[in-house]
């Protein structure tokens, strides 16, 4: 029998609101199958089951604040759980006392709590019953106008600002800092890449920010000190890769899910995986492994014209690489001067766990990457 407790997904939550349960008592369950929605000041999240099992009593009703830690549910695993016949599963998920268990996606979710709708007064229409965001949509539209009370967009972004503040004064606090930057010429890595994009359709092609990705991946192949967590006054160097990407959302705020074992993937799969990463985090639909299991971070404020970005760290992550925009600056070779596209990158690191020698080598390592970029 296993405890199934409010997760933390992040050195900054301390409590969280059981949103859904997707599940049912006496409902079997598969590792690793997504049983619940919880709401954090960062957004809503799925919540995965961490073994296979009967789930046989759930303690925390929906809509409940508790601290992280709080038992959810009581889980037994499927050596001492007996299986319940289809028949029985079937009468359970039809009995009235089980109409409280709304189901929604976790986007209509997010758009209902935006705009202060009760899911409980909204018809699915969605597989199943389902309530989908167009369902809310209609919903709205079919209101009157000029609600009272009713929470806004500015409300949402102002929990994420909160969040994120105290995320960020407790990395200040606790974590010595220090700072590079370097300048990465970017001549053969964009030509590289006009000729790979030539023969795929426009949606497939490969933008700069992932082999700048795919780079720092690479580079910590060579610097694993830079890929770990500082815990108990000491690195924990992590063998995979899982890549925190910080994504700005529509409503605003800003969150860094992980692209999970990113080391294990080629340039065209690591493309693939941020796009769906990105979608997923601008349309809640992320999950909580994706908030907690991220070994490092890299931000790219490239697009909004920004030359460099000094971040700061993550906790409990020892170090973040930010790239600014690309653009063409004065290049010396060889005594002679010339124009080349260049970008910048930043990396903030954690002093307790390395220094700016080695910081300066990891940087380095970045740069020779993104130089052969069929290598990536």
């Amino acid at each position: 029998m296993g405890d199934f407790c409010m997760p933390s997904l992040g050195a900054d939550m301390k409590q969280g609101t059981l949103i859904t349960w997707l599940v049912e008592p006496d409902e079997q369950i598969e590792y690793g199958q997504v049983i619940a929605e919880i709401e954090t000041d960062k957004g809503l999240f799925e919540i995965e089951a961490f073994e296979s099992g009967i789930v046989r009593k759930i303690l925390v009703e929906e809509r409940q604040r508790v601290p992280v830690g709080t038992v959810l549910a009581v889980i037994d695993s499927l050596d001492s759980a007996v299986e319940i016949p289809r028949s029985e599963k079937s009468m359970k998920t039809t009995a009235p006392s089980q109409q409280k268990w709304t189901r929604a996606s976790p986007s209509a979710r997010v758009l209902a709590k935006q705009l202060g709708v009760d899911l409980s007064t909204i018809t699915g229409s969605g597989p199943q019953g389902v309530i989908t965001r167009g369902d809310i949509e209609l919903a709205v539209g079919q209101q009157e106008h000029g609600a009272a009370n009713k929470p806004t967009m500015g409300d949402y972004a102002a929990g994420m600002r909160k969040a994120i503040a105290a995320a960020m004064s407790l990395s200040n606090r606790e974590i010595p800092h220090y700072y590079l930057e370097s300048c990465i010429d970017m001549s053969r890595a964009l030509h590289w890449m006009e000729v790979e994009n030539r023969a795929r359709p426009i949606q497939q092609r490969l933008l700069p920010v992932v082999l700048l990705a795919q780079a720092l991946v690479k580079a910590l192949g060579k610097f694993p000190d830079f890929n770990g967590f500082w815990s108990n006054d000491g690195f924990q160097q992590q063998d995979a890769v899982h890549l925190g990407f910080a994504i700005a959302l529509r409503q605003g705020g800003l969150i860094a899910p992980a692209l999970r074992n990113a080391g294990n993937k080629d340039l065209w799969a690591l493309r693939e995986e941020l796009h769906d990463l990105i979608s997923r985090a601008r349309n809640g639909k992320l999950r909580g492994s994706e908030m907690t299991d991220a070994t490092i971070t890299m931000t790219s404020l490239g697009d909004l014209g920004v030359n460099a970005v000094h971040g700061v760290i993550y906790p409990p992550q020892v170090a973040l690489v930010g790239f600014g925009r690309i653009s063409e600056r004065p290049w010396a070779e060889h005594g002679m001067l010339g124009v080349r596209p260049q970008v910048t990158v930043t990396l903030a690191a954690d002093h307790r766990a390395s220094d700016g020698h080695r910081g300066g080598q990891f940087l380095d390592a970045i740069n020779r990457q993104v130089q052969n970029p069929e290598e990536l």
